[in-house]
């Protein structure tokens, strides 16, 4: 007579299932908040940064962790060279402007290339979200990297991510992308928060718009995937002038129009969490 089959433990179906992970909360912190687009070079670095000083400046205790472990930003965006203290088991992460800072690209050289596959990838973003010592924040800010790869996985299915926040410009070709991002955030089952135009115009000397990338766009996508759209972002060459010397432009310059800008959109996430 053939042998029976032996009856699966519970935990041998969840994991023939595929359904092996459980979303964790990075310890010392409230609430994980990832920008991402999906697409690269459209400004999520930059707003991650500001957005970060603007909900310090309302009165939040916050932390910024760079998960782009190919093309680290946060480094030059805050003007940070030195290494995170360490005890052999856990970092501590780097205070700059009030904010608690984590990156690989404290740990590498500058011009240091990250040739790591994907495995790699995975093991350092759990290391900066379960062996650095964040410290009672209110909110994380997570600057996602370009795609819809490991990065984004791990976080989806192994971290507790209460929101993403997606940044494009009103760009086609951007926007192509944007949309990917989104169906992966919907089918990983991750709140978007809503959709933000970045560089959305540029105001000329004789105080006209110049829709650079398109017009439209971004908002048209937002109401295509039924998200909210959160406003535009115009071009401000002070921003990139900001972010080149360390200081960005809410902490830098916090009269100028496009940190007002952010300091409504800090207003609207804090309002989202309370």
């Amino acid at each position: 007579m053939p042998k029976e089959k032996p009856e699966l433990s519970d935990a041998m179906k969840k994991k023939m299932s595929g359904k092996t992970f459980e979303k964790n909360p990075i310890q010392g912190t409230k609430y994980t908040i990832a920008i991402s687009s999906a697409k690269g070079g459209v400004g999520k670095s930059t707003f991650a940064t500001n957005i970060a000083l603007a909900l310090k400046k309302i009165g939040c205790k916050v932390g910024l962790l760079d998960a782009d472990i190919y093309g680290p930003s946060l480094p030059k965006l805050f003007a940070i060279s030195g290494k995170p203290e360490s005890d052999g088991k856990t970092m501590t992460p780097i205070s700059k402007y009030d904010i608690q800072c984590m990156s690989i690209g404290f740990l590498t050289e500058e011009q240091t290339p990250m040739i790591w596959r994907g495995p790699m990838v995975t093991s350092a973003i759990k290391t900066f979200t379960q062996k650095v010592n964040w410290n009672n924040l209110d909110f994380i800010i997570v600057d996602m990297p370009p795609g819809t790869g490991d990065t984004q996985l791990t976080f989806s299915q192994e971290i507790k991510m209460d929101g993403v926040i997606i940044v494009s410009t009103p760009q086609e070709l951007a926007l192509q992308d944007v949309k990917r991002g989104i169906k992966m955030f919907d089918k990983l089952g991750v709140k978007i928060i809503g959709l933000i135009d970045n560089m959305s115009y540029f105001i000329g000397e004789d105080e006209k718009k110049y829709p650079i990338f398109g017009e439209g766009g971004v908002k048209k996508t937002a109401e295509e995937f039924n998200k909210e759209f959160l406003g535009e972002i115009p071009i401000d060459p002070e921003v990139g002038k900001q972010g080149d010397l360390g200081v960005p432009i809410v902490e830098g310059k916090p009269d100028n129009k496009i940190s007002k800008i952010y300091m409504d959109f800090a207003k609207k996430i804090k309002q989202i969490y309370n």
